[in-house]
C-alpha cells in the first residue's frame, strides 16, 4: 500500500493506492462518524464492485442507500445529477451524510458535484475503479457535470475527505479504457516531469498489459505529480497559473468531445489527440523542437491513443467550441505550452496560429 498525501491545510486527506485499497474504508473516520451513506455508481461499476464495497461498508452499522446512474459522458448531466438529489432527499439524508463515488471520472465528478451542492456540502470518497480516474479526475477536488454547450462548465472545486485507487480494479477494464487513462499519465510527464516521461517511454509495454509493479509506479508517481501542483494552487488561480497547466491538451480535447460527441471518443483519447495539436501548436510558436514533438507523438501511438484528425470534424467547429473553454476569458484563447517535455506555461493564442496548426495537422 502507498499512501500520497494532498496537502491542503485543513482540507489535507490521503490518496491510498494498492491492489487492498477497498480495505481502507475501514479506516476512515468519517465514515464511522457518518448519518448515512450514499453509494453513487453507474450500472457497469454494480456489476463489478457494488456487493464487494456493500459489504465493507455495512459492518459501520450506517444506514446506506445506492444510486445507480446510466453508464456514460452524456448523462454526466443536471437530470442525473437532479436524480442523486432527490433520491437523498427521500432517504432523508443530512449534512453528516457521506456520498461514496464508486466509478470512474463521470461517476467521481457528478457525485463530487452532488456532495458539493447537497446542503451546501457534504462529505465525499473518492473510490475511481478507472485508470484515468485513479490518476487524474478522482485527485484534485474538481468536481462537475456537462451543458449541452460546454463540458465541466458548472461545478466547484470541493476536495473529498479520501481517495481509494485500488489497483485490482484496473484487470476488469477494457484495453481502451487502459489507454485512456495512460493518456492522462502520459500529460504528467509533457508538462511535468521529463525523467517520468523517459520511463513511460521506455515501459509503455509493461502499461499497456497492467504489469503490476508497473502501472503502481505509474499511478503513484502521477498522484504525487498531482498533488504537489493542486498544493500550490487548489483553484486554479488566475494570478498563480500552475494548477492551469495540468490542462495540457485539454482545450484541444474538450473541443472534439463537444464536436464529436460526447461518447465517441473517451475522454482520454480526446486529451491525447489534444497533445498532439497542444505539441504542434508548441512547435508552431517556437517554443518546442520538432523532435519533441515527434517524442510525444509516437508515444501516445504506442499508447494505442489516436495521433490523426478526427474525420468530418471542421476547424471552425473546433475554433467555436473552444471559445466556451472555462481558460477563455473575453473570447481569447489560452493554452498549455510546452518550453520542452518537462516544461509548461499558459498563453493567449490567437486564432490565425491555431489554424495554421491545424492545416498542418489534416495534410
Amino acid at each position: 500500500m502507498k499512501i500520497v498525501k494532498v496537502s491542503l491545510l485543513a482540507r489535507t486527506y490521503p490518496i491510498y493506492i494498492g491492489d487492498d485499497a477497498f480495505n481502507c474504508f475501514s479506516h476512515l473516520e468519517v465514515l464511522k462518524k457518518a448519518s448515512n451513506l450514499v453509494i453513487i455508481t453507474n450500472h457497469t461499476v454494480q456489476d463489478l464492485y457494488l456487493e464487494r464495497v456493500v459489504q465493507l461498508v455495512q459492518p459501520l452499522s450506517r444506514p446506506f442507500i445506492v444510486v445507480v446512474l446510466p453508464d456514460g459522458e452524456v448523462y454526466k448531466n443536471a437530470e442525473q445529477l437532479d436524480t442523486i438529489h432527490t433520491s437523498m432527499l427521500q432517504a432523508h439524508c443530512d449534512r453528516k451524510a457521506v456520498i461514496i463515488a464508486l466509478g470512474g471520472g463521470v461517476i467521481g465528478d457528478i457525485a463530487g458535484y452532488a456532495a458539493a451542492s447537497y446542503m451546501r456540502g457534504i462529505a465525499f470518497i473518492q473510490v475511481p475503479t478507472t485508470l484515468l480516474a485513479q490518476v487524474d479526475s478522482s485527485v484534485g477536488g474538481k468536481t462537475a457535470i456537462n451543458h449541452p454547450l460546454g463540458k465541466n462548465m458548472i461545478g466547484a472545486f470541493y476536495q473529498p475527505q479520501a481517495v481509494l485507487a485500488d489497483s485490482s480494479v484496473l484487470s476488469t477494464l477494457p484495453p481502451r479504457e487502459i489507454s485512456a487513462g495512460l493518456a492522462e499519465i502520459i500529460k504528467y510527464g509533457c508538462m511535468a516531469d521529463v525523467a517520468f516521461f523517459d520511463w513511460l517511454a521506455d515501459n509503455i509495454s509493461g502499461l499497456k498489459i497492467l504489469d503490476a509493479e508497473t502501472i503502481a509506479y505509474a499511478v503513484q508517481r502521477s498522484c504525487e505529480l498531482k498533488a504537489s501542483i493542486v498544493a500550490k494552487d487548489e483553484i486554479e488561480s488566475s494570478n498563480i497559473n500552475i494548477r492551469a497547466l495540468l490542462n495540457f491538451g485539454h482545450t484541444f480535447g474538450h473541443a472534439f468531445e463537444a464536436v464529436l460527441g460526447y461518447g465517441v471518443w473517451l475522454h482520454g483519447e480526446a486529451v491525447a489527440y489534444g497533445m498532439v495539436c497542444a505539441a504542434m501548436l508548441s512547435y508552431e510558436l517556437g517554443f518546442l523542437c520538432l523532435s519533441d514533438v515527434n517524442r510525444i507523438v509516437n508515444l501516445l501511438a504506442a499508447a494505442n491513443l489516436p495521433v490523426n484528425w478526427p474525420n468530418g470534424v471542421s476547424q471552425n467547429a473546433v475554433i467555436a467550441a473552444m471559445k466556451i473553454d472555462k481558460k477563455a476569458e473575453q473570447g481569447v484563447l489560452k493554452f498549455i505550452i510546452l518550453d520542452c517535455i518537462g516544461q509548461a506555461h499558459i498563453r493567449d493564442v490567437d486564432e490565425t496560429v491555431l489554424f495554421i496548426v491545424m492545416n498542418k495537422l489534416q495534410t
